[in-house]
């Protein structure tokens, strides 16, 4: 009876440990598809920071997990492109930032899966809201096609990948651009 009672006990002090961890500062995720290629690959196993954007804000560059506008039900994974109140303009492939004070800057996107891009965009995003683009543009749905991210949307950010082991690091993805 007692080894039964220490066992109850184990249980409950894992659940009353690890539960508010799992909701509220860490979670599992596991990369589907092929729309962040070549940063990450399906099935890349990472950690999502969710502490992070409950303090602070997001920075152009890092990558986010969230529930996307048009369904709610599932994850995605993007790049954080443009912030609350900029102007995002996209001319044949080629990301132009119009920053709240004025300041225009091409990004120097080096990780992005070149495409035969034709199109152009221009849109100016409200307070909370953010642009987010796949790192492998063809096979991306962001907001290109359905339009800002709400701040609300973002679970947290790609914090550490552990799977595959050889790449494996703290993280990963984050790209730093000077406005």
């Amino acid at each position: 009876m007692r080894a039964l009672k220490e066992i109850l006990l184990l249980v409950v002090l894992a659940v009353v440990i690890v539960v508010p961890i799992r909701v509220f500062i860490a979670q599992p995720f596991v990369v589907e598809g092929l729309s962040m290629y070549p940063t990450f690959n399906n099935g890349d196993y990472l950690v999502i920071d969710e502490l992070s954007y409950r303090l602070g804000q997001p920075s152009r560059g890092d990558v986010v997990v969230f529930r996307p506008p048009q369904d709610k039900s599932t994850f995605y994974i993007k790049r954080i492109i443009g912030l609350p109140g900029e102007s995002v303009s996209i001319e044949r492939g080629v990301v132009t930032i119009t920053s709240v004070n004025g300041t225009t800057t091409t990004l120097e996107e080096s990780y992005v899966v070149a495409e035969d891009a034709t199109y152009s965009l221009t849109t100016t995003l409200g307070a909370d809201e953010y642009f987010v683009m796949g790192d492998n543009r063809p096979k991306s749905s962001d907001s290109r096609v359905w339009g800002a991210l709400p701040k609300e949307n973002i679970i947290g950010r790609a914090y550490v990948r552990i799977f595959p082991v050889a790449n494996a690091s703290v993280l990963p993805g984050a790209q730093e651009f000077a406005i």
